[in-house]
């Protein structure tokens, strides 16, 4: 090879979400995701429920290409728009929503009654009465049955055929029928007389007529249509709900002048008020001021948070108290709110496992329940039945079947449940989380953050000899300044002077990964950290007083921090992590969903089993001292003793083992790493949280089995009774319209999922650790 060759580097394929319009049933969405993937280097999900086309396309393909494959394929696609309308009610009305469905609906529903009433009752029918039947019954076969016929069409000139073309057919066949016996058979004659039967009448001969069964059967589709448009508007209003939550202007400070702006107008660094009542208009850091915010909004959290100076708040929430001006730190798609409906909705477009049978199945469906209806029409005439016998029992068969049922199981039950999450402050990020929640067995808890509230705070400190505590304090307080640990936290803020002058600089600080931290102050040389780390790699002696107070620390659950300078271990700073309130119960709730809960944290045995003891974790099961390095390998090693691994974690720590473990959760007070490398985040700190994730992801897994199996044991037990004749096609149509209807509405139980999560006391909404003895604080 020359030198002028080279290779080309691989493009990474780009993403688009397309708005599909058109679609009537699951294999519409089937028919157009099979054309897309069949562009080069195309992989594309169609999604029935949500109605949008997720794509994934590499640099040789355009936007425009995709768009016209789909329009080539019989429906309309249109790119997402840079802004979103604020009037999110739109989309529920119109002329392709519920509205325009209830009022075709209503008119066929008035027409068709009086057709049903005479067909089905003898003395009701009067010299004449068909052609008065022939009249209600044309409006509803024509106009109200229209959106049928014409995607029926637009189907057969693509060469396809969908649950339209079943219903253009069947109601077709019935009413061509009927006109075949009016105008040319004895049906039209002066006091022609028919009787109802549920099953194929082998005595009725050309003066038997259809029109009830076309006008009904038109009704009963347009009242399932109407349903099914209005349960799925009702699926995604928590989305809408999340979307629509926002401010929509907010007081900006310009100098000492408020002026009001549409917040889509704010800047990062711009400054902004809240006054109370006021929702905040975007994240930000607050400059000035002291209040509560209320965050039930966004967390479920009913008791508001006390915020001042420094602290971080989410757009969407409610200033509960004082007057707040808060700088701008993220705006727009970058906010918490908008990154919520992000994960919301992509979970929601995406597909489960489960539902890739009922694709397939919804793709090759229609094809072979017309083969079967003509098989019906051959066989029953093959064995000396009458035309009209046949014919009912092929209209049955055409009528009867139905795939919306099986593409709108999965979808609307991941539309209402990942929608309720949202709601509760649990987002669930794609539905393949959902098969992990059923297999999970094991959660590996991290401590500190997460089963503990992660605020250390200095219990004592214990100095060794004629060393003083302020000395050790001061010393070890300035190193640890440095660190960005808990501990080192807690240390460094027991240190500094309340005057407000600064601790002594450092110089050659280094940080020893999960050991401790080393530097230079005031010409000393300061070692903080482990007492192995101390004496293995040192050579420092332990003193025994110091041994003493670091083993009473260890056995009421504290954590001894060991600082050394000048080449000798010279005291023992304790600190202590507070369990939350909740945190109890939560290890209750993993136990009753038959989970088996594991400690893991980096801190001393003794502390860690101090904490097992007090919310409920069997000794056995916990797993102390584990660098963050070595987190995954825990994780590794419970899956090689056949475990399925769910982990909950905060911290940048944490991340490796979240995207190890079968099931990562991560709570969302914590780090935007370990947030980014979980499957399901947890808006609250409270760890109940997570047992109601598992509970919802559970739950909606479960709706979406019992859908399918429903939707799929219908057709299996619907198509022979039909194509033996022991179905009337008027019952048909009745029952396929309600199969879509009780699909759609078993998924909506969802929206009654309720949360444990949800009664807090105000020091575990806060974050603030209770107040507890000394000899009680593990």
């Amino acid at each position: 090879m020359s030198t002028t060759d080279h290779i080309a580097a691989p493009s990474h394929p780009r993403n688009i979400e397309l708005t599909i319009g058109g679609m009537t049933c699951a294999s519409c969405a089937a028919r157009i995701e099979k054309k897309l993937n069949k562009l080069d280097g195309v992989s594309a999900s169609v999604n029935y429920a949500t109605e949008k086309a997720k794509i994934s396309y590499p640099d040789a393909v355009e936007p425009a290409e995709l768009i016209a494959t789909v329009v080539a394929t019989g429906y309309t696609a249109t790119a997402p728009t840079t802004t979103v309308p604020d009037d999110t009610a739109t989309a529920r009305t119109t002329p392709d929503g519920a509205t325009a469905w209830r009022t075709r609906l209503l008119v066929s529903l008035v027409l068709t009654v009086p057709v049903v009433v005479l067909s089905m009752i003898p003395a009701w029918q009067f010299t004449n009465w068909q052609w008065l039947a022939l009249t209600l019954a044309s409006p509803v076969v024509v106009w109200g049955a229209l959106p049928f016929h014409r995607a029926a069409w637009a189907n057969a000139r693509h060469g396809a055929a969908t649950m339209d073309t079943l219903i253009t057919l069947g109601v077709g066949a019935a009413y061509l029928w009927s006109l075949w016996a009016l105008f040319f058979g004895h049906a039209g004659m002066p006091g022609m007389r028919m009787t109802f039967s549920l099953l194929p009448d082998a005595t009725s001969g050309a003066e038997h007529i259809y029109l009830e069964v076309a006008a009904a059967v038109t009704v009963f589709i347009l009242a399932g249509r109407y349903f099914e448009a209005r349960a799925k508007s009702q699926s995604g209003a928590a989305l809408r709900a999340l979307l629509d939550m926002g401010a929509k202007d907010v007081a900006v400070l310009r100098g000492d002048i408020e002026t009001r702006i549409p917040t889509a107008q704010l800047a990062v660094g711009d400054l902004f008020v809240v006054r109370p009542g006021e929702k905040i208009a975007t994240d930000g850091v607050i400059t000035e001021g002291a209040s509560a915010v209320d965050a039930s909004m966004l967390t479920g959290e009913p008791v508001p948070v006390e915020v001042r100076p420094g602290d971080h708040v989410t757009g969407a929430t409610v200033n509960a108290g004082g007057r707040l001006v808060v700088e701008a730190t993220r705006i727009g798609a970058d906010t918490q709110l908008a990154q919520m409906a992000r994960l919301v909705e992509d979970a929601q477009n995406g597909k489960a496992s489960v539902q890739r049978l009922a694709d397939r199945v919804s793709a090759i469906f229609v094809p072979i329940v017309m083969a079967l209806s003509a098989a019906t029409l051959a066989a029953w005439l093959a064995t000396g039945q009458p035309a009209t016998a046949a014919f009912t029992a092929a209209v049955a068969v055409l009528i009867i079947a139905c795939p919306c049922a099986l593409g709108l199981a999965t979808p609307t039950a991941l539309l209402v449940g990942t929608g309720r999450g949202a709601q509760l402050g649990i987002l669930i990020k794609g539905p393949q989380v959902l098969e992990s929640t059923r297999r999970v067995d094991t959660v590996v808890l991290d401590k500190t953050g997460t089963v503990t509230t992660g605020r250390m705070s200095m219990i004592g400190v214990h100095p060794a000899g004629e060393e003083t505590a302020a000395q050790a304090l001061t010393l070890a307080g300035a190193l640890e300044d440095a660190s960005q640990h808990p501990i080192a936290h807690a240390i460094a803020a027991a240190a500094a002077p309340t005057d407000g002058t600064p601790l002594p600089p450092v110089e050659s600080f280094t940080a020893h990964d999960g050991h401790g931290v080393s530097g230079v102050i005031d010409g000393h040389a300061v070692l903080v950290g482990r007492r192995s780390w101390l004496t293995d790699d040192w050579s420092l002696a332990t003193p025994d007083a110091l041994l003493d107070a670091a083993e009473e620390a260890e056995e009421r659950g504290h954590t001894p921090v060991w600082v050394a300078w000048d080449g000798a271990l010279r005291a023992v700073i304790v600190v202590a992590d507070t369990v939350k309130d909740t945190s109890a119960e939560a290890i209750s709730q993993f136990h009753q969903l038959g989970l088996r809960p594991v400690l893991l944290t980096g801190d001393n045995r003794r502390a860690a089993q101090a904490v097992a003891a007090q919310v409920g974790i069997d000794p056995d099961d916990v797993i102390a001292e584990v660098l963050p390095a070595d987190k995954v390998n825990v994780i590794k090693d419970l899956q090689g003793r056949g475990h399925i691994v769910a982990m909950v974690g905060d911290g940048v720590n944490d991340a490796a083992a979240l995207v190890q473990a079968d099931l990562g959760l991560a709570m969302g007070t914590g780090t935007d790493v370990a947030i980014e490398a979980s499957d399901i985040t947890l808006i609250r700190g409270d760890l109940r949280a997570a047992a109601d994730a598992i509970r919802l992801s559970r739950a909606t897994l479960k709706t979406i089995k019992g859908n399918l199996f429903w939707a799929f044991a219908y057709n299996v037990a619907a198509l022979p009774l039909a194509a033996l004749g022991l179905l009337n096609p008027l019952i048909a149509g009745a029952a396929m319209a309600f199969s879509s209807v009780f699909v759609v509405t078993n998924s909506l139980r969802l929206r009654r999922f309720a949360t444990t999560a949800t009664q807090l006391t105000p020091a575990t909404a806060t974050g603030a650790a209770p107040t507890r003895s000394p000899d009680t604080n593990n």
